[in-house]
């Protein structure tokens, strides 16, 4: 645990089944007569953009809509995303949708203050002296955090991996957290993001980088997650489930803003990066064998997370308990139907060496995890999935 730690905090934070209708207070108070909302065409296709476009156009809010983001989008794509809102001289910015378009959002807003160019920021040669313009942030699934994070992905197709973008300029101003605007999430997309939120509080708290700010956090978004990711994903319009997932998601956010996710993330860049597997999909499958090679060293901790999850501990020992957690994950992730079929995309024993000469590269990452990872043992852990 560091013996320093800090805590990156939102501006303002409104939660709640219909909490939606204060988007137009929320622009007010940051007096903005001009915003840009940034989706992608999912959610833009679903309807979801449209209330919050109206009751800003009735409040006499010019606003404007870009609703190409693409999953998981690239360096480039980004980049023309930001062309794109400049010309609208917006004075505040507005994600609507999953982290990619909350990622790209937040990069958006920072670029408009600073004169630097993104492909710089990703190489870590550019200098950040400002913060964006303000930005409000809705999540439309509950799981990447951005909400709540210093952070951006992005994915640079030369290196064939994902890329994360860490300022804390970036925390955004607002959020609106309305269970609402779930509900008509499709069933993978609720597991798969599920299990990413999840993933974050559980790397958050066994981290190197653990702290009190942040093991608060992760233990109440586990706790949460928990008791209602299969209630969300079985029953879609349960909206006690959706704002526990919500809300769990978020404390995820907070939990990654002020600590750091582990080997989990680090293995998943390559597989979203060079094969395009969802980055929930793609942390979901190797978080139960992640923390497997994790158990010596964190026995206690898994315990801790076995607790808030809620199970069953009568007469089990430390060790027991947290088998006992690992245990869930697995029958998790076969109530939820994560799946992946690997072969399908190309993954095989015979690219296992370029898997992990790129996950090896994510040193940020890495060396957070509890237990040192050698190409030997990202070796092993791939191996399992195949």
């Amino acid at each position: 645990m560091s013996n320093v730690y800090s805590l990156l905090n939102i501006g303002k934070i409104v939660a709640g089944a219909g909490c939606i209708e204060q988007i137009t207070d929320i622009v007010a108070d940051h007096e903005a007569k001009n915003v840009v909302i940034i989706t992608d065409q999912g959610v833009w296709n679903s309807g979801l953009v449209e209330k919050p476009k109206a009751l800003l156009e009735a409040a006499g809010v010019n606003v404007h809509i870009i609703n190409d983001t693409p999953p998981e989008p690239t360096v480039d794509q980004v980049n023309a995303i930001y062309q794109a809102a400049r010309k609208f001289e917006c004075q505040m910015i507005i994600g609507i949708g999953g982290g990619s378009s909350m990622d790209a959002a937040k990069l958006v807003a920072l670029l408009l203050t600073n004169d630097v160019a993104l492909r710089d920021l990703v190489k870590g040669k550019a200098q950040i002296k400002r913060r964006g313009v303000p930005t409000l942030m809705v999540p439309t699934t509950a799981g990447t955090g951005s909400e709540a994070t210093p952070n951006a992905i992005v994915l640079v197709p030369e290196e064939e991996l994902k890329v994360g973008i860490v300022n804390g300029k970036m925390v955004p101003d607002c959020v609106i957290l309305d269970p609402i605007m779930t509900i008509n999430l499709p069933k993978h997309i609720t597991a798969n993001t599920g299990m990413d939120a999840l993933c974050h509080a559980i790397e958050c708290y066994i981290s190197k980088k653990a702290n009190p700010f942040s093991d608060t956090f992760a233990l109440k978004a586990i706790t949460l997650i928990s008791r209602s990711i299969r209630t969300a994903y079985n029953d879609g319009h349960n909206l006690a489930a959706r704002e526990d997932m919500l809300l769990g998601a978020m404390f995820g956010g907070i939990s990654i803003a002020t600590s750091s996710t582990t080997a989990v993330h680090a293995l998943s860049y390559p597989l979203g990066g060079k094969y395009h597997i969802p980055h929930g999909l793609s942390n979901a499958i190797l978080l139960p064998g992640v923390m497997k090679f994790n158990l010596d060293v964190c026995e206690e901790k898994f315990r801790d997370i076995a607790v808030a999850m809620e199970l069953d501990l009568a007469g089990c020992t430390t060790r027991e308990a947290a088998e006992k957690m690992i245990n869930n994950l697995d029958s998790m992730i076969k109530d939820l139907d994560v799946t992946c079929d690997l072969a399908a995309k190309g993954i095989n024993e015979a690219v296992l060496d370029d898997l992990i000469e790129a996950a090896s590269k994510v040193t940020r990452l890495l060396d957070n995890n509890p237990k040192v990872v050698t190409k030997e043992d990202m070796r092993v852990i791939y191996k399992e999935l195949l």
